[in-house]
Order: C-alpha cells, then sequence, then structure tokens
C-alpha cells in the first residue's frame, strides 16, 4: 500500500473540509485522518492505491464548496497501518 501526506492551505477550517475529506476517503477505499494545523492549514495522511490518492489529491484541490484551497503539497511517507480514516 502506497501513503502520502499532503499539506493544504487556504480557507480550510470551518468550512467543513475535514469531514468531507473524510467522505471522499472512505468512498475511494482509504484509510487514514485529516486534521486541522495551527496555522489554519489541514493535514491528510492516507494510505491505499496509488490511483486512490490520486484521485483524492484532485478533490482535495477543490474540496467542499465554502473552502478556498490555495495550495495542496504532496509528500510521500509511510503511514503504517491505519484502519478507518478519522478527523482530529
Amino acid at each position: 500500500m502506497a501513503g502520502a501526506r499532503f499539506l493544504v492551505s487556504g480557507r480550510v477550517q470551518g468550512v467543513f473540509y475535514r469531514a468531507s475529506t473524510r467522505e471522499q476517503a472512505l468512498a475511494l477505499g482509504l484509510a487514514g485522518y485529516a486534521a486541522n494545523l495551527p496555522d489554519g492549514g489541514v493535514e491528510v495522511v492516507v494510505v491505499g492505491s496509488d490511483s486512490a490518492i490520486d484521485a483524492l489529491e484532485r478533490w482535495l484541490w477543490e474540496g467542499p464548496a465554502a473552502a478556498r484551497v490555495e495550495t495542496v503539497v504532496r509528500d510521500a511517507c509511510d503511514a503504517g497501518e491505519l484502519q478507518g480514516f478519522h478527523t482530529r
């Protein structure tokens, strides 16, 4: 399984970004988490197939309707054995 860490910036807190990311990730069969960061961004860590991670990355650029995404930075990571998808 592949793993990826995304750092998303812009208007992504207080707009259901994490909850919407959870829905998308679960629909794509990904495990991981989405967490608010002190700087106003969101960190998303996922494990799953490369194609599902690529699809989530495309969605992260859009986010929910109220979000205004400015950047999405992707790094490969070894996220280990994550199960389910959680918000923090």
